[in-house]
C-alpha cells in the first residue's frame, strides 16, 4: 500500500451550491469541509481543497432571533471606532459577508486558512461568473444527503 499525499492545486475541483432557503451555519460547515479538502479521499491537512461557489446568499435563513440578536462587529483603528451591525441588515447590504465571516470561522486561523478563504466565491443572485470552470453540483452534501467522511460508492 502506498501513502497518497496531494499537492498544493493539483486537481482542484469546483463546486457549486444553492443557498437559497439553506440555514448558515449548516451550509457553512459543509463549505468549509469542502475548502479544507475533507470530502476527498486524498485528505491532506497541509493542503487546501476544493473552489466553491456559492449562489443565493441573499435567500440564506437564519434561525431563532439571530437576524436582531446576532451583531457583526468591526473597528476603523481609531478611538471609539467600533461598529456593530445586526445580522437582519447585514443579510440585506451585503449577503456575501455574512456567509464569507461564517465559513471563515470555521477555518483554521493560520496561512492555510486564508488560503482555503481565497478558494469561497459568493454571490447575491443565481448568476456567477465560473461557468468556465465547469463547476459541480454540490446540493446533495450541503442538504445532508451524504455524510462528509465517507467515500462509499465514490471512485478513488
Amino acid at each position: 500500500m502506498r501513502t497518497i499525499v496531494a499537492k498544493p492545486g493539483e486537481h482542484a475541483r469546483w463546486y457549486v451550491v444553492d443557498a437559497k432557503g439553506q440555514v448558515l451555519g449548516r451550509l457553512a460547515s459543509r463549505v468549509a469541509a469542502v475548502l479544507r479538502g475533507k470530502i476527498r479521499p486524498t485528505f491532506t491537512p497541509s493542503v487546501s481543497g476544493d473552489y466553491v461557489v456559492v449562489v443565493n446568499a441573499d435567500k440564506i435563513r437564519l434561525t431563532g432571533r439571530k437576524m436582531t440578536q446576532k451583531i457583526y462587529y468591526r473597528h476603523s483603528g481609531y478611538p471609539g471606532g467600533l461598529r456593530a451591525t445586526p445580522a437582519g441588515k447585514m443579510l440585506q447590504r451585503h449577503p456575501e459577508t455574512v456567509l464569507k465571516e461564517a465559513v471563515r470561522g470555521m477555518l483554521p486561523k493560520t496561512a492555510l486558512g486564508r488560503e482555503c478563504l481565497r478558494k469561497l466565491r459568493v454571490y447575491r443572485g443565481e448568476a456567477h461568473r465560473h461557468a468556465a470552470q465547469q463547476p459541480v453540483a454540490l446540493d446533495a452534501l450541503v442538504r445532508g444527503g451524504d455524510s462528509a467522511g465517507s467515500t462509499k460508492g465514490r471512485e478513488q
